[in-house]
């Protein structure tokens, strides 16, 4: 045995997918130890916990966690609806981090990952070397860990996009910040922040489902409270992508919520700029609100006397924790080379993600670093729970030396009924896909919507030199497994 396999594998961030990682490790006999920067498990996920998700239950438990937890006499919840951040936390996470025991510390922070006694510049014997994760704890010293392999499942909730179409700032951003005049995606419009928005003129940025949750919860405050007034501002030049397949959608709750977004719009009750690239940001003079300057095709638009702007222009990976690393990451996403073009929102679509495991998100100058969940692909939106389960899966068999296991990498995603990238096709196409009961997803019968189905897809068992873009087919539509 190589001296590197005595030490644990250290999982950081006590998530859904980081809990689940520990399940599996645990599962094959490797020592697991989960580092979790907050005070308490899931601590992300909790600070949008007011909102109700989109994802069933039977997408997010994964199978080695639910076998982990039967001998505690835990059942999966059942019931059709969908549950909130907070209910996923109380009732699946919280007994999990129970199951794993003293394998999980909190309030542990990793600030820094290398190799022991090694620094980027030095690659001769690196994979001999284990990883020194390096912690900042709250209530004691900075202290250091050795590692056999390293899966990072942190997430990307704390790293948001600025407003800037370029990647950066608008000009005046931190300073309306610094006003309380902007925050973050997914604000408790009407719980704990509903005097934030109550009566006063809101400015929502952004094209996701994030600012969709935002835009109805503004919607039902408006509806209560007169003077409450709603303007959401979009990059592109139609919002057909986050109105999604409303019915055809397989996810029930996410259908909905693009529906009742449409129906919004429709009715006027917000209103909606599109083709809008903020530039600028101009404080009042009393601090109290903020003119918003951009460009649009028709050149440029100013939105002013807004009291406050929602930032829900998606997340990025932090990557500082992981500068003394040899990652090998895709030049525009920031995830996994090889995993990027099977993510990218310019291209993939209908929920398809082709399926992927350890060999697509390793790094041939680091072995046994994995990066997994929502953070493994980088900039791309649209992750599901259930394809973080499926990459650590992998991953855990693969450390423990069932390669033929790891390879063999399945997932069952549900359709979106509808396109996630605008740049799949032409607006003129998209409206004679309308027209015609057809549409980037496929012909449907006709002009007869079909049934929604999930599709089931399998990685093809090839050689590991040979391409991750080569590794995916559809195998049969399949029926989720009953909830």
């Amino acid at each position: 045995m190589n001296d590197r396999d005595n030490w644990p594998v250290v999982v950081i961030g006590a998530g859904p997918v980081g809990l689940a990682a520990a399940a599996h490790l645990r599962e094959h006999g490797i020592p697991v130890v989960v580092l979790e920067a907050g005070e308490r498990v899931g601590a992300a996920m909790s600070e949008w916990g007011h909102i109700r998700t989109f994802t069933p239950w039977e997408y997010i438990v994964d199978a080695a966690a639910e076998r982990l937890l039967e001998p505690t006499g835990w059942a999966r919840p059942t019931g059709r609806q969908s549950p909130t951040g907070s209910e996923i936390v109380e009732q699946y996470l919280r007994p999990l981090a129970d199951a794993l025991g003293d394998a999980l510390r909190t309030g542990a922070r990793v600030i820094a990952v290398s190799r022991d006694g090694l620094d980027r510049s030095r690659t001769v014997g690196r994979a001999e070397r284990p990883f020194l994760v390096r912690i900042e704890r709250r209530d004691g010293p900075v202290e250091d860990l050795r590692a056999r392999a390293v899966i990072d499942a942190s997430g990307t909730w704390a790293q948001h996009n600025p407003l800037g179409s370029a990647g950066l700032p608008p000009l005046g951003e931190e300073r309306a910040r610094r006003a309380g005049l902007v925050v973050g995606p997914l604000p408790d419009v009407l719980g704990r922040d509903r005097e934030r928005f109550a009566g006063r003129t809101t400015l929502v940025v952004g094209m996701g489902h994030s600012a969709a949750n935002t835009l109805v919860a503004l919607a039902q405050l408006a509806r209560e409270v007169p003077g409450t007034r709603i303007v959401w501002a979009i990059r592109g030049s139609n919002a057909r992508r986050v109105f999604g397949g409303g019915a055809s959608d397989q996810l029930a709750d996410r259908g909905r919520l693009g529906s009742d977004l449409e129906d919004l719009v429709g009715s006027g009750a917000l209103e909606l700029v599109t083709g809008f690239s903020t530039r600028e940001l101009h404080v009042a003079q009393d601090s109290k609100s903020v003119a918003v300057i951009g460009d649009t095709p028709e050149g440029e638009r100013v939105i002013d006397g807004i009291h406050q702007v929602v930032a829900a222009t998606g997340f990025r990976p932090d990557l500082t924790v992981t500068a003394e690393l040899q990652l090998d990451l895709h030049p525009g996403l920031e995830a996994p080379r090889a995993l990027g073009p099977l993510v990218d929102p310019a291209f993939h679509s209908c929920g398809t993600v082709p399926p992927h495991g350890w060999r697509e998100l390793a790094h041939d100058n680091e072995p046994d670093f994995y990066v997994v969940g929502m953070k493994s692909y980088g900039r791309a939106p649209t992750f599901l729970i259930t394809t973080g389960n499926e990459q650590v899966r992998s991953i855990a068999a693969h450390l423990a030396g069932d390669d033929a296991a790891a390879d063999e990498v399945r997932l069952v995603l549900p359709e979106t009924g509808v396109c996630s990238s605008s740049n799949a096709l032409s607006d003129e196409e998209l409206a004679a896909g309308a027209a015609t009961g057809s549409g980037c997803c496929g012909p449907s019968d006709g002009a007869v919507a079909r049934k929604p189905q999930s599709v089931t897809l399998e990685r093809i068992a090839l050689g590991p030199d040979q391409r991750a873009d080569h590794l995916a087919r559809v195998v049969a539509p399949a029926t989720p497994p009953a909830s």
